[in-house]
């Protein structure tokens, strides 16, 4: 499972919203909103986007995504 926590302060540090991010992968903010509480999980596409947009490093990706 991604490792919410860290998602969600790399969000607060990148100072990106919610409803930002959720209209870059072109989904709805619930959506969004349940994602970012482990109700559903991103799929590798999503994933790949979000990191890309809040500018992870590939090891951010890999720890908050894959471990």
């Amino acid at each position: 499972m991604a490792k919410l926590n860290k998602l969600k302060g790399k969000l607060i540090e990148k100072n990106k919203k919610y409803i930002e991010c959720a209209n870059e992968l072109g989904i709805s903010i619930t959506t969004f909103s349940d994602k970012m509480n482990g109700k559903s999980k991103f799929n590798v596409e999503e994933a790949n986007t979000l990191a890309n947009y809040i500018g992870l490093s590939d090891k951010e990706k890999v720890d908050i995504f894959l471990n």
